[in-house]
């Protein structure tokens, strides 16, 4: 099969949105968005459909002028802002023009904000419409009330599936071969989300270079550009596909609480926007197995892993701290469905300082936690829950508070094997029973370290792992549960009856 199947007809939130702008009537627009090319293809749309009948569209830029959509070259001798704009104003007719990073030139020539005020009146009577477009918000004040902004977010899916169609139409035409079975179409879309129109294009000639087809095994190419474009933001880590993720010792009823939602997760028109699980806040005793069970809980939902990395946010380095959580949690709405992190949310996210950047960020973080995307599971853990306010741990915020305590007998002997055999040994050769009362009281991490102590002791001496080596390396280690037990008491004891246990009990 080398066709392409016909894209759904369903109208993208950016061409809505555009369609609601041109239809108030508003002369002057501006539309913030680094990809350049897209909003001049949805500029072009708009001409033909949203002003009455199709009228004509041109664009400008500094270096080249105005241009005609159907003209080869442009008006060199309209390179100046002034002279473009009064370009416009000796048009009589209705048109579209795209003005791209006209934001410098209005912020620098006083004549230039003049002439836009006065252009403002003059396009309203003539069905004129001026957009200017660039990748930042500038938009001097005396413009302010003249100008009607509007955010271009990357494209939705049923944008994403139109421009495939077309770039599979492309690639059919150009030799290549393409899979346009409309599933397979829909999951390369899916796996696309997140990405520019420009960012895409590169991932799929990419694919297509590296197995000379577009098809399902595309799919690991086309995530690479998604992972690069996620890890540049700098706040946002990409940690694995769902299917990568190791497993994890004990927590069975968490588990089961994952396996149980699984259908419920993937986007089906039969579950309700309500049922579908939102979140989960995992808390308890450090070294316990918290981060891994994040881990676990994308494996089982066989979806990508990203954590958001609040002490960069809190940096500076990317804006104000406010300003870049923002911009994270929508950048993760955009490339949902997937699973995000908040590693010890105590630490960031609280609101002890209700007028500083933390209780502002707390403010948003509610409000986005009761309205982001259907497909975007919130993940958070925290050491110390009592640190977190009673709003944000309270149901409907998060699905379930889980409290992972420290690992009984059966546990502690499970991520004994699994530690054993991650390293080559085979844990039925050892008589891992006799290990129970040695390591009472112990966390996954102290289990971990006791067989990471023992084998490279083996290593050392150039021989096999022995028994004695596991017993040798445990006598020694003195657990989080005796070196900090009053904290650990306090942090078992407030979670007993506030928190639904992750595991079943001994």
């Amino acid at each position: 099969m080398n066709q392409t199947a016909t894209p759904p007809p369903i109208e993208s939130k950016s061409e809505k949105a555009l369609r609601t702008l041109f239809a108030s009537g508003h002369p002057l627009l501006y539309v913030m968005s680094a990809d350049e090319q897209r909003v001049e293809r949805l500029l072009r749309h708009a001409a033909q459909c949203y002003v009455g009948e199709p009228v004509p569209f041109r664009t400008w830029s500094v270096t080249a002028g105005i241009r005609d959509d159907d003209a080869a070259d442009a008006d060199l001798a309209t390179t100046d802002p002034r002279a473009a704009l009064d370009f416009i104003a000796a048009q009589t007719g209705p048109g579209v023009f795209q003005l791209k990073d006209f934001h410098e030139a209005m912020r620098d020539a006083v004549d230039v904000r003049r002439r836009l005020r006065d252009l403002f009146v003059l396009c309203a009577h003539r069905r004129q419409v001026i957009v200017i477009s660039a990748p930042v918000r500038l938009v001097p004040e005396e413009l302010e009330a003249s100008v009607l902004y509007t955010e271009l977010t990357v494209p939705d899916f049923s944008e994403m599936r139109a421009f495939l169609g077309e770039q599979a139409t492309a690639f059919t035409a150009a030799g290549s071969w393409v899979d346009a079975r409309a599933t397979t179409l829909d999951m390369i879309a899916r796996a696309l989300l997140g990405l520019t129109l420009a960012e895409a294009s590169f991932a799929l000639k990419r694919a297509v270079k590296v197995s000379g087809r577009l098809a399902r095994e595309s799919l690991p190419s086309l995530l690479e550009e998604k992972r690069l474009r996620v890890n540049r933001t700098g706040t946002i880590e990409f940690i694995g596909e769902g299917k990568d993720l190791q497993p994890l010792g004990g927590l069975d009823v968490m588990k089961n609480w994952a396996l149980e939602r699984h259908g419920l997760f993937h986007p089906s028109d039969k579950v309700g926007e309500e049922l579908v699980p939102k979140g989960v806040l995992v808390m308890g005793v450090s070294g316990c197995g918290k981060s891994l069970s994040i881990k676990t809980i994308a494996s089982t939902f066989e979806l990508p892993l990203y954590r958001i990395d609040l002490p960069e946010i809190f940096s500076g380095r990317h804006g104000t701290p406010e300003w870049a959580f923002a911009r994270a949690c929508r950048m993760m709405e955009e490339i949902a469905p997937a699973v995000v992190w908040f590693d010890e949310i105590e630490m960031g996210i609280t609101s002890t300082e209700a007028s500083g950047a933390q209780g502002r960020i707390f403010a948003f973080f509610l409000t986005w936690m009761q309205e982001k995307v259907r497909g975007l599971f919130v993940a958070a853990t925290a050491n110390r829950i009592d640190l977190l306010p009673a709003e944000m741990i309270r149901k409907g915020r998060f699905d379930e508070v889980f409290f992972v305590d420290l690992p009984h007998d059966r546990e502690r002997l499970e991520i004994f094997a699994i530690h054993l055999e991650r390293r080559g040994e085979d844990p039925s050769a050892f008589d891992l029973s006799r290990l129970t009362a040695l390591t009472k009281g112990w966390t996954g991490a102290e289990v971990e370290q006791c067989v990471v102590s023992a084998i490279t002791r083996a290593r050392l001496e150039a021989r096999a792992l022995k028994f004695e080596d596991l017993m040798r390396a445990a006598a020694r280690t003195v657990p989080l549960s005796k070196t900090m037990k009053e904290q650990v008491d306090h942090i078992r004891n407030w979670a007993r009856d506030r928190a639904a246990p992750a595991s079943p009990s001994a």
